[in-house]
């Protein structure tokens, strides 16, 4: 007999980018000093829709291992909150997701990173991919921390859409975090037209975040074979004050070695 579950999650997968766009992306300039970023593990660019079809974009700050492992951005911990935005928007599928660096930034490094957003090269890229993957349908940007929104701001070619700012998903600052992104969907709510398979009745956020306020990543953002756990760290964070993420990075050799787990 087949295994049902193992079809379904294997019936839906993100066939990537076009040529005409792999191209742009294989321009990414390398980062502008090396030894602030895991380089060594390459650039992640998008997850979503790249066809113009997306009503909304999210632009975060950079990967993380679970991305790494993806191939695909906002896909771990940080992303499955960032799907429960969406899903509060009603949108199952009409967005994308970009980052401000393709290349993952040491935390230590970011805000002297901040500050080479605007470094020519970077720049050209970096906007020349936000104009290609948005178009007409666009009706709203959300940019997440203070990385995205320096990288936003100096988008030349961002339509006349309504621009929200919030804090990163993986913020400290749990009420300030929660605060903003409770306004957000009630603001975004009136502005984005939900897909037909969306739903925009459910609750907003709360006081704290709870797991009914995370998503799991579609299997139509992942690649084809992605094992149907990836993206759904569900399991790990029902361990109490343990990991967040089933991917990571293991000190002191975090520049050449991740640790994935799969649930046992």
């Amino acid at each position: 007999m087949p295994d049902v579950d193992r079809e379904s999650a294997m019936a839906e997968f993100d066939r990537g980018p076009t040529a005409s766009f792999a191209a742009l992306l294989e321009q990414v300039p390398e980062p502008p000093v090396e030894d602030a970023f895991w380089f060594d593990w390459g650039p992640v660019f998008h997850r979503g829709r790249l066809d113009g079809s997306a009503r909304v974009l999210i632009v975060a700050s950079d990967p993380g291992p679970t991305e790494r492992i993806a191939g695909r951005s906002l896909v771990g911990n940080a992303g499955q909150r960032v799907q429960g935005f969406l899903t509060k928007l009603g949108l199952t599928r009409s967005y994308v997701c970009l980052n401000a660096w393709a290349y993952a930034v040491h935390p230590s490094r970011a805000p002297a990173m901040k500050d080479r957003l605007g470094d020519p090269d970077q720049l050209a890229w970096r906007n020349a991919v936000f104009d290609r993957a948005t178009g007409r349908a666009l009706q709203a940007v959300v940019a997440m921390g203070f990385m995205a929104q320096e990288a936003v701001r100096l988008w030349s070619g961002r339509p006349p859409v309504p621009l929200v700012e919030v804090p990163h998903p993986s913020s400290h600052d749990p009420v300030a975090l929660l605060s903003a992104w409770r306004a957000a969907v009630t603001e975004l709510r009136a502005v984005v037209t939900p897909d037909d398979d969306g739903d925009t009745t459910g609750p907003n956020y709360g006081t704290e975040f709870r797991e009914s306020d995370y998503g799991a990543v579609p299997r139509r953002d992942l690649p084809f074979g992605a094992p149907r756990f990836l993206g759904d760290d569900a399991w790990v964070r029902a361990g109490a004050g343990g990991p967040r993420n089933s991917v990571s990075r293991p000190s002191p050799d975090d520049k050449h070695t991740l640790i994935w787990k799969a649930p046992g």
